[in-house]
């Protein structure tokens, strides 16, 4: 069987290569996986461990089946930050067959499917997420309140296993909605954001992370934290986040300015949900957008116009996960019309003229 050859990116372009890369994306993601952990207990450390496992498994099955060896693919720690990407991207009580099945379709159908890793047209942790939330819509939508490891009360190790392998219900006591989801609702009962909000909506508490939320979109500073290392490190570029975070700022400014009892203002959109995780650790995925400079400002432009279009008029609360899809879709069209100027060419594709020297005059530069 002929190994495929990756046509797009990602492509070693330094000594660590692919690799290097994945374990810087995972240490910048392990300030917020830690908190989410500290802060959603054992069901969610559950969670990630058989999210990640399995994503690890589904890899090495697909490697074997295609007779391909394991050891570089395994090493190469994709499908370790595709596992871990979706399990922070999902609620932190959901049950062990979630991760499972979500790992399995990002890894088989999001990547192996395309040809493997630089091939595949989709982020596949936003593949499964979408196809979770379609197929199972109550467990992609139960959120519990912060339950930190420290805490009086919370379940312990044992209770742990029995909410993620057992299916415990979850009481209702500990459930609650996402600041996204309170205000659909109060919108769709013709209530104002400041009445569907009160006592919903801390902004302090919202950064910190002390909120409903999937597993890893809480903590908006260790969030920025880890964007911030991945932008020093020179892992990811500035374009897709800065394109997407302002386009969202900007739309939600906009809209705020008309009519600020329907339309949340930028803090809310840009600290809810999975905004920053998405704009730094996901949309950023080097197979997945434009190889462009002005091809990812267009790739993150869209994204934010999409987020704020889904989330305002859309059916779901949270609309990252589609935006980054959809756009996914338009890249090869983006690459196909945003191309850099090949040297000798201008921008369409037409050689240039050489320069021809002026003759000089008769005479002229002549000594007498």
């Amino acid at each position: 069987m002929t190994t495929p050859t990756p046509v797009s990116g990602p492509h070693t372009h330094a000594p660590g290569g692919i690799a290097t890369d994945m374990t810087w994306v995972a240490l910048a993601l392990a300030p917020a996986t830690a908190f989410g952990v500290y802060l959603f207990g054992w069901p969610a450390l559950n969670l990630l461990l058989v999210t990640v496992t399995s994503a690890l498994a589904f890899e090495a099955l697909c490697l074997k089946l295609a007779r391909r060896p394991l050891r570089p693919a395994l090493g190469d720690g994709s499908a370790l930050v595709t596992g871990l990407l979706l399990a922070l991207t999902l609620p932190p009580w959901a049950p062990w067959w979630i991760g499972m099945l979500g790992a399995g379709f990002a890894l088989v159908v999001g990547k192996h499917v395309f040809g493997g890793l630089g091939q595949n047209l989709f982020n596949p942790a936003m593949l499964a997420r979408v196809a979770l939330l379609i197929s199972f819509p109550l467990e992609m939508t139960t959120w519990v309140m912060p339950q930190p490891l420290s805490g009086a009360g919370v379940p312990g190790f044992l209770e742990g296993l029995a909410i993620t392998f057992a299916g415990a219900p979850t009481p209702d006591a500990l459930t609650g909605a996402t600041v996204l989801g309170q205000a659909q609702t109060g919108l769709s009962q013709d209530l104002g954001l400041s009445q569907s909000l009160d006592g919903v909506y801390d902004p302090l508490q919202q950064t910190l992370g002390w909120v409903p939320a999937s597993l890893g979109e809480g903590s908006a500073l260790l969030l920025l934290a880890g964007g911030g290392l991945l932008l020093a490190r020179r892992i990811i570029g500035w374009e897709i986040p800065l394109a997407l975070l302002g386009t969202l700022a900007l739309l939600a400014t906009a809209f705020m300015l008309v009519d600020p009892e329907r339309h949340a203002g930028p803090g809310l959109h840009l600290i809810s949900g999975g905004v920053l995780l998405a704009a730094f650790f996901i949309a950023t995925d080097p197979v997945t957008s434009p190889a462009t400079r002005a091809g990812r400002l267009l790739f993150g432009a869209g994204c934010g116009l999409l987020v704020f279009v889904i989330r305002t008029w859309g059916g779901y609360p949270e609309g990252i996960a589609f935006a980054i899809l959809l756009m996914n879709a338009m890249t090869p069209l983006i690459d196909h019309y945003v191309r850099p100027r090949a040297f000798g060419r201008n921008r369409r594709g037409q050689p240039l003229e050489p320069a021809v020297p002026e003759t000089a005059p008769d005479g002229a530069g002549r000594r007498p």
